[in-house]
C-alpha cells in the first residue's frame, strides 16, 4: 500500500515526452475501471525512489472523490488522491488481480462510510489498513471473476446496444408513420 503523488509542475522535464502513465480520477471517468493507459504521462525523471507501481495494482480514491477504484494493467504512477494496492510477491499465487478488483467494490463502500471530515474529506487510513480482504481459494476467485465478467459484459452490451435499438425503433416508427400518413391526392371533380 503506497500513496500516489503529483510530480512538480515547476519541473517541465517531468511532463515533457512522458512515457509513464500517470492516472487521475478523469481516467476512470473517461475510460472505465480496468485501464492500460492514462490520459497524461510523465517522464522517467519524475519517478521517485519508490519506483513505479506494478502492473495489476489497484488504485483506490482515498481523498476528494472517495469511493472509486480501478485495476491498472501496466506499470504506472498515480496522483496523490489515490492509494495504490499491490499484491505482495508472497500472495501473487494466492490472489487473482481481477478478483481483488471486484472485491474493491466492497472497499469503496467501506471508504465512503469511514471518512475523516476535517478540512478536507479523506479516508481514515489507520482503519483502511485493517480492512478485512477476503482470500478464498483461487478456484473460487476465478469462478467469481468469470461470473462477474459475464454480468459486466451483459450490462455493457445492454448499455451500448440500447441506444442502437432505440435508434432502430425510431426509424421504424418514422417509416410506418410516413406510410400511414401518406394519402393519394384527392381528385377534384
Amino acid at each position: 500500500m503506497r500513496n500516489g503523488y503529483t510530480p512538480s509542475k515547476m519541473h517541465n522535464e517531468y511532463w515533457e515526452n512522458g512515457v509513464i502513465p500517470w492516472f487521475r480520477m478523469e481516467d476512470i471517468r473517461e475510460n472505465g475501471r480496468i485501464l492500460m493507459d492514462a490520459v497524461q504521462h510523465v517522464s522517467t525523471t519524475a519517478v521517485k525512489k519508490g519506483g513505479l507501481f506494478p502492473a495489476n495494482s489497484i488504485i483506490v480514491a482515498t481523498s476528494a472523490t472517495i469511493g472509486e477504484h480501478a485495476l491498472i494493467l501496466a506499470p504506472f504512477l498515480a496522483n496523490q488522491r489515490f492509494t495504490c494496492l499491490s499484491i505482495k510477491a508472497k500472495w501473487r499465487n494466492k490472489i487473482e488481480p481481477k478478483f481483488a478488483f471486484y472485491a474493491c467494490f466492497k472497499l469503496d463502500s467501506w471508504c465512503l462510510n469511514n471518512v475523516n471530515n476535517g478540512g478536507f474529506a479523506s479516508v481514515d487510513m489507520e482503519r483502511f489498513r485493517e480492512f478485512p480482504f477476503p482470500v478464498p481459494p483461487l478456484e473460487v476467485q476465478n469462478e467469481i471473476v468469470r461470473i462477474l465478467d459475464k454480468f459486466s459484459t451483459l450490462c455493457n452490451d445492454l448499455t451500448s446496444g440500447l441506444p442502437a435499438e432505440i435508434e432502430a425503433r425510431k426509424k421504424q416508427y418514422e417509416y410506418y408513420r410516413d406510410k400511414l400518413l401518406s394519402f393519394k391526392p384527392l381528385k377534384h371533380a
